[in-house]
């Protein structure tokens, strides 16, 4: 049984219908390549920073956590050592700045955190487990607060070791990184 093809319509101004285009002597693949290569010329390709482009402007930030709360405080510290702040942030380079964090006795835990949040150490042996509140961690190492709050937020790669090697806290409103430069960094 033969299946029958409608007759071409012309289109309503008179012309006859368009005609397919065949080109002789080139193959589909070649073609197809060639699409290929004019559709990659008009993309625009993504940067990429290299190492040396990423690590010459390595700058150094203080942040006061004088009555600041804890997470606003360490939310910046982390952009700042993953170098998110910069244009040439990429993910698998350690681009950050060093960061300074002074007053860290005196940050500011909100709700009942001081008496509820339990900061847990393991020895590694069974029943090894420690846990101390807060309120005694500040008593007695208060830098402890910032520093496993900004660790929390780095990736847990030894790309974020290296990134958390940038980062000093101190208790104290005094450091001992003056000769670098560092600038006030100001955080809500």
């Amino acid at each position: 049984m033969a299946i029958a093809t409608p007759d071409p319509v012309t289109p309503d101004n008179g012309a006859a219908p368009p005609q397919p285009t065949v080109r002789v002597g080139v193959s589909s693949m070649v073609r197809r390549r060639i699409a290929q290569q004019t559709r990659a010329a008009k993309r625009m390709s993504t940067f990429m920073a290299t190492e040396q482009l990423v690590t010459k402007d390595d700058h150094w930030h203080v942040i006061d956590a004088n009555d600041r709360v804890l997470g606003r405080i360490a939310t910046e510290a982390a952009r700042l050592l993953q170098g998110k702040h910069k244009p040439t942030y990429t993910p698998f380079l350690n681009g950050g700045d060093h960061v300074i964090i002074i007053n860290a006795a005196k940050v500011k835990l909100t709700g009942r955190k001081e008496d509820q949040k339990i900061y847990r150490q393991h020895s590694g042996y069974e029943g090894g487990l420690r846990e101390t509140r807060a309120r005694i961690v500040r008593q007695k190492h208060p830098e402890r607060l910032v520093e496993e709050a900004v660790h929390g937020m780095l990736p847990k790669t030894t790309l974020g070791a290296a990134m958390y090697r940038r980062l000093k806290v101190y208790a104290g409103p005094d450091h001992p990184h003056a000769a670098q430069k560092p600038t006030t960094r100001e955080v809500a």
